[in-house]
């Protein structure tokens, strides 16, 4: 375990960790056209009021890791802080999204309540550094590559940094090729930092290039819910989800995104689980 790390952490009002409700975050995977971010974030406000469940709204403003060059990637960092900026004002959420280089750390966080690092970018020391430094709190999505010990460092870098606080976020592991599995003694081997750890139930459901080298991500959306409630009752501390209208029609990772029309059900059986555990 990390000396002096926060715990629980604090993300605008929203407070992930010991002590604290399930939290969620969740949203679109990435920004879309014609107002569809606003609206989502809309209705996950109202549906997370309903349940009294301490929310983050999310979305990416560019996906850098598309499978293909020809992929959407979203509107891009000075468009993408509008549409968090109108989140903000119209919802009063706290929003949290990805920052793939260092030199986006700054101008993201004067918007953004917390920051994150993709799986692949988890062992990146000058990201870490860079994301630390703007004084916001962080969560690092552990590396598909990664054993859960290995995100101790993680947080030592983190703290080392200077950071607000720091989270960590378990989403498979890599099995083969095509293959992502979840060992779910993952959730308290990584709270064995000190960190709050939060599962991401949708990235872990991603059937990498289809599994036969194509251009695209598929998944087994219908695994969204069985991993959900197994995080739960491993003790998770927060789950992220990604959600959309239309899955079948989303511009990127529908096929591991749940249905919108889907979540509030899966949070009611998560909460029951939760209190049936004690926590």
């Amino acid at each position: 375990m990390v000396d002096s790390i926060p715990n629980p952490v604090a993300v605008g009002e929203v407070r992930i960790g010991k002590g604290s409700r399930l939290a969620l975050i969740a949203g679109p995977c990435v920004m879309e056209p014609n107002d569809l971010t606003m609206r989502i974030a809309v209705r996950l406000r109202e549906i997370c009021d309903r349940l009294e469940v301490p929310l983050i709204f999310k979305a990416s403003f560019d996906k850098a890791n598309r499978t293909s060059v020809s992929s959407y990637r979203g509107p891009g960092l000075a468009e993408g802080m509008k549409v968090f900026q109108r989140v903000k004002a119209e919802t009063g959420l706290p929003v949290t999204t990805d920052v793939h280089e260092t030199h986006q750390a700054t101008t993201i966080a004067e918007t953004v309540d917390l920051l994150q690092v993709p799986a692949f970018l988890a062992r990146q020391t000058d990201l870490l550094e860079a994301v630390a430094a703007t004084r916001r709190p962080v969560n690092v999505k552990k590396g598909q590559f990664m054993a859960p010990w290995d995100m101790n460092n993680v947080v030592t870098k983190l703290i080392t940094f200077g950071s607000a606080g720091a989270i960590l976020t378990e989403r498979g592991t890599t099995f083969g090729y095509g293959r992502l599995v979840n060992d779910f003694r993952a959730i308290p081997q990584m709270q064995e930092t000190g960190a709050p750890v939060v599962f991401d139930a949708t990235h872990s459901v991603q059937l990498p290039g289809a599994g036969t080298g194509g251009t695209t991500t598929a998944g087994q959306r219908e695994m969204i819910p069985t991993l959900a409630r197994a995080a739960v009752a491993a003790g998770c501390d927060a789950l992220f989800v990604e959600v959309h209208p239309d899955p079948d029609r989303a511009l990127s990772d529908g096929p591991n995104s749940l249905r919108l029309e889907d979540l509030e059900p899966l949070l009611r059986t998560c909460l029951r689980i939760r209190q049936a555990i004690g926590d």
